[in-house]
């Protein structure tokens, strides 16, 4: 009788728990990051449509649907569950905290890195060699993104001129695009106010229904949502301002982990009038600093409202927390709990404080504030969905002229422009290269021209015939060219559409793409731990 030797070998993984190997890892790196690509890149361009974003019963707002093309706020808010995919989703965070602008091309090109890297890959070309053929890519690329970049050393008037067309061009892809020039100048100003000072909170921006979107304007102030006390002046001038986080209501006695009793209603009256003598002493210490305006995040109730009013301070509660935090700032004042080191206290100050009625809600306005930089862009919308999407926008072009005042002057050209002048230095390096790395060069050519080629498809025209006229016409030096997806989709000059866009916005996007492909691709196995288990059942 023959015996048949069966050989088991011991799993070192625990029960549960998997690993994919080699190729299957890889394919499933791919498919997860390539498909988060092709989710998004329909949201691509002036002509991108938008996603409706409908969350599980329970888990929004009074389960709100979403409506919106920015390619952060759909990647934060979908679920996901390939690892390649969620790095995506890292990337476009970090563009939109970095830049505002462009979440959806870092996160397309990527995927189109990727794409491309999985061809070389099944043609046996080692992952290794790709990295590398990338590498020399983005020097290539970025040496010649630096090289179109100009802006740099212009006048004010010019550079006011350049932000205005890069706030233009981003807006272009949103729901403000009809709006645009409006819009722009409104996000220039505001920007330009803060004199290129890092507190871009200082520019906040409220939303109020029942208007259309043309009506929204800047004002040159600070608004809080907030309505001046019952009984007191609506109008104070020459504002010395306490800004204060402290409970004010008397009639509650905070003594926690404790329980007072008493014996009758006397009893019960002594300790109020204690409480009530406590908050008139805490008033007056208030007061004794010499504001005519108290702010505090927290109530106030009748009794210390009446004592402000008896020494004519105005008192505005319950302020919120992040309107506090940015009225603090705009004003020079701190925020105080306690009130018996009068001289140690920063008091704001302002020239005017006002109420206000904006649509058919009343607010107050902070006019001539201490540094003068502060500023609220009043947006109106016909319904809370448009108010979300636009002020959404509205974040992408103020991020973006933030970025471009502050840190980094210089503009590049819209339009596929960048991406044709780096596919054209890489392809021109590429035939210097030798060895099986310059496939992998010729790849991120590739996968840079689909930017173009995605714009084109979005926009309803002919890709392949439009993005074949624009190598042809960067071929001959139109260092400008461009698509023009409005007119037609013709090739024309970016300079004089006008159509910029930030340097440092395109910059971050091709590093930031090349370095999650090359992340991705350095993948070989993936290892799937076992599921946590319920105790106590």
């Amino acid at each position: 009788m023959a015996h048949r030797l069966i050989s088991t070998i011991p799993s070192h993984l625990h029960d549960g728990s998997g690993e994919d190997k080699g190729d299957s890892a890889r394919l499933q790196a791919f498919i997860g990051a390539i498909a988060v690509g092709d989710l998004i890149k329909s949201t691509l361009g002036p002509r991108g449509m938008d996603k409706i974003l409908q969350p599980l019963p329970g888990e929004g707002p009074r389960d709100e649907a979403t409506v919106t093309n920015d390619g952060a706020t759909i990647l934060k808010n979908i679920w996901l569950d390939n690892p390649a995919a969620k790095i995506l989703v890292n990337i476009s965070k970090t563009q939109d905290q970095q830049c505002g602008d462009g979440t959806t091309s870092v996160v397309v090109l990527a995927a189109e890195l990727l794409r491309v890297a999985e061809r070389l890959v099944q043609n046996k070309i080692h992952p290794q060699l790709v990295i590398q053929g990338y590498r020399r890519a983005l020097v290539v690329a970025k040496k010649r993104l630096a090289e179109i970049a100009f802006g740099g050393d212009v006048d004010d008037e010019q550079f006011r001129e350049n932000l205005v067309r890069i706030a233009k061009t981003t807006l272009s892809s949103k729901l403000l695009k009809y709006e645009k020039e409006h819009f722009a100048e409104l996000a220039v100003d505001a920007v330009l106010r803060l004199r290129g000072k890092p507190q871009l909170d200082y520019i906040q921006v409220i939303k109020k229904a029942g208007a259309s979107l043309r009506e929204s304007y800047l004002d040159e102030g600070f608004i809080l949502e907030k309505r001046i006390g019952t009984g007191m002046p609506k109008v104070i001038e020459n504002c010395k301002i306490m800004i204060a986080n402290s409970p004010m209501d008397y009639d509650k006695i905070k003594m926690y982990g404790a329980r007072v009793k008493v014996d009758s209603l006397e009893g019960m009256r002594e300790i109020e009038l204690a409480e009530k003598e406590k908050m008139k002493k805490k008033v007056e210490n208030i007061c004794a600093h010499g504001c005519n305006v108290f702010i505090n995040r927290q109530l106030i109730y009748n009794y210390p409202e009446e004592i402000f009013k008896n020494n004519n301070v105005v008192a505005i509660e319950h302020a919120d927390f992040e309107g506090t935090e940015s009225l603090a700032a705009v004003l020079g004042a701190d925020i105080v709990s306690t009130f018996n080191t009068p001289d140690s206290v920063t008091l704001g100050r302002c020239d005017k404080i006002e109420e206000v009625m904006i649509g058919e809600d009343k607010v107050i306005r902070f006019s001539g504030c201490h540094s003068n930089e502060a500023c609220t862009i009043v947006l109106r919308g016909a319904s809370t969905h448009v108010l979300d999407e636009a002020e959404r926008s509205l974040h992408d072009a103020l991020a973006v002229l933030y970025q471009t005042v502050s840190e980094e002057k210089r503009c590049v050209y819209g339009g596929g422009c960048a991406e044709t002048e780096m596919a054209q230095a890489i392809m021109e390096a590429h035939a210097l290269e030798d060895g099986k790395h310059a496939l992998a060069v010729e790849a991120f050519a590739k996968a840079l021209l689909q930017i173009p080629l995605i714009l084109a498809e979005n926009s309803g025209y002919d890709a392949q015939s439009l993005v074949s006229k624009l190598k042809a016409a960067h071929a001959k030096g139109e260092t400008d060219a461009g698509l023009n997806c409005f007119q037609g989709g013709s090739i024309e000059s970016m300079k004089d559409l006008g159509i910029f866009e930030s340097y440092r916005s395109k910059y971050n996007q091709l590093c930031a793409a090349t370095e999650a492909a090359e992340q991705i691709l350095r993948v070989d196995n993936v290892i799937h731990n076992a599921p946590r288990e319920r105790r106590g059942m």
